[in-house]
């Protein structure tokens, strides 16, 4: 009997056990998901979804709810969005953050880290009014034709000075305009000065309004005699050019906010005539920069954006990274987003190369080039030719090249916003002895490049501060840089 009992005991207890391990390996494996890991804001605040999946009732601690709200802080199993609400401006000066801990009743937990960058400048979105495309329909490339049925050139060193005008021949004005409109310029590119000596009060990122209303009667002058004219911001001292980077990202983005409200705001009413240019020379090196340089472009054109009125469908123009020093660099350029389609047109620059276009004195690492081009080789003063491999015209070309097959066979126009070289003729600064050589060089080059860029669908600004027009005097001075560049466009 003994032994039956213990045989039975043994039967029942090993059924215990199987059953309790059927069940065990049957229970599912604890699940908590969360959509996503981090999530920003912009200083104005706004909304986003996240979405938690658990096979248990879950839950989620929100220490931030004075400021970040919640549409469902708690539920069950299976899938749940929930709305994630920033409800206002943050002024605190820094960025805020909160962590959101989520826990389920299975074991399983989950973090949430949302961050909102800082309010630094009180909003001059002050009057926004309704869409209205009249006077603003071309798309960017139908806009590009119509710039492109005359020559380009700039006002430069004229309003991006500190005081309008004292680093050329004086300010700009309508006979200025009406002169290179007859000697056959369609378009201007007018670099400005905003934040460098123009904000009335600092701490606030307010424009003197004295300073919006010139910037207003010179565009005037412009539209009113039928010339295209880009007002961009400039470099005003490298504050957003040479802060491409996360620690700088918050202000920067807050200033080009606060001045393009102004900007757009006051120049809403022109037509199609007016475009606006966010930046200049912003330097970016890589991916991570040049996703923040998108970023100061976006929040470009949301400023413009929303003024409403005509800057809701205005084109736009934004730039390359190390728009001066290469357009190589603009090839990693992914064009930020514009919610109105078919309105942004790319902005570059060309000095190549440097040792003959710009450099003003010798280097450690090279010498100034006085001589540039098929056949300008001095046998005078031979240690200033251009070296092979320096910016020769096969490099010139298959950078324009690149543009056209990146950007403009893809419907984004090109803009060469700035292009120019010296010629060396001021006795105070180091002179050509070879003088016939080097003149015949700086026509060549202007007409080249002139050549080349059209040739390539771009459109060409010339950079004039005053070294092929007397703009005091609305006359040409420099006769052949003045015919170089005609017969550029010409061929």
């Amino acid at each position: 009997m003994k032994k039956m009992y213990f045989f039975k005991s043994v039967i029942f207890f090993t059924a215990i056990i199987a059953l309790l391990a059927c069940k065990k390996a049957k229970s599912p494996a604890p699940e908590l998901m969360v959509s996503m890991s981090t999530m920003m804001f912009a200083p104005d605040g706004g909304s986003q979804d996240i979405t938690v999946t658990s096979n248990a009732d879950w839950n989620i601690s929100n220490p931030a709810f004075s400021w970040l709200q919640l549409s469902a802080t708690s539920g069950t199993s299976g899938s749940t969005v929930i709305h994630v609400t920033v409800t206002s401006p943050n002024g605190t000066g820094a960025s805020q953050s909160a962590i959101l801990n989520i826990s389920s009743s299975n074991g399983q937990a989950r973090r949430l880290t949302v961050t909102q960058a800082p309010t630094l400048y009180p909003s001059y979105n002050k009057s926004p009014i309704a869409p209205d495309m009249t006077g603003v329909a071309s798309t960017a490339v139908q806009l590009a034709a119509k710039m492109g049925t005359g020559m380009g050139m700039n006002f430069g060193n004229t309003m991006d000075s500190p005081n309008d005008g004292d680093w050329v021949t004086g300010k700009i004005t309508d006979a200025q305009v009406k002169f290179v409109k007859q000697i056959g310029f369609s378009a201007v590119r007018i670099p400005m000065n905003w934040v460098w000596t123009h904000l009335s009060d600092r701490k606030k990122a307010t424009i003197d309004p004295a300073w919006l209303a010139r910037v207003k009667e010179v565009v005037g002058y412009c539209v009113n005699n039928g010339v295209y004219v880009i007002v961009n911001a400039h470099a005003d001292l490298g504050w957003l050019e040479d802060n491409v980077n996360a620690l700088k990202k918050d202000s920067v983005n807050a200033m080009q906010k606060a001045i393009w409200e102004q900007i757009a705001t006051t120049l809403r009413n022109f037509d199609e005539h007016l475009i606006f240019a966010g930046t200049n020379e912003a330097k970016a090196d890589n991916a991570g920069q040049m996703a923040i340089l998108n970023g100061y472009h976006e929040t470009f054109i949301k400023a413009v954006r929303s003024t409403g009125g005509r800057n809701a469908y205005r084109v736009l123009v934004v730039q390359g990274p190390h728009t001066n020093t290469s357009i190589t660099h603009t090839l990693m350029t992914t064009m930020p987003h514009d919610p109105v389609p078919n309105k942004l047109m790319l902005e570059v620059h060309d000095y190549t190369p440097f040792q003959f276009t710009l450099m003003d004195a010798d280097a450690s690492w090279g010498k100034m080039v006085y001589y540039w081009g098929a056949g300008n080789v001095s046998t005078i003063e031979p240690d200033r030719n251009n070296t092979p491999g320096n910016g020769e015209e096969a490099a010139i070309a298959a950078q324009h090249q690149l543009m056209k097959q990146d950007f403009v066979d893809k419907g984004i126009p090109v803009v060469l916003g700035e292009y120019s070289t010296m010629r060396r003729n001021d006795p105070h600064n180091p002179m050509p002895k070879d003088t016939l050589m080097h003149n015949r060089s700086v026509d060549y080059w202007t007409k080249y490049v002139t050549k080349t860029a059209k040739t390539n669908g771009m459109l060409p600004f010339f950079w004039e501060v005053g070294q092929m027009l007397d703009r005091a005097n609305n006359v040409i001075k420099d006769q052949r840089m003045y015919n170089a560049l005609v017969a550029g466009y010409k061929q």
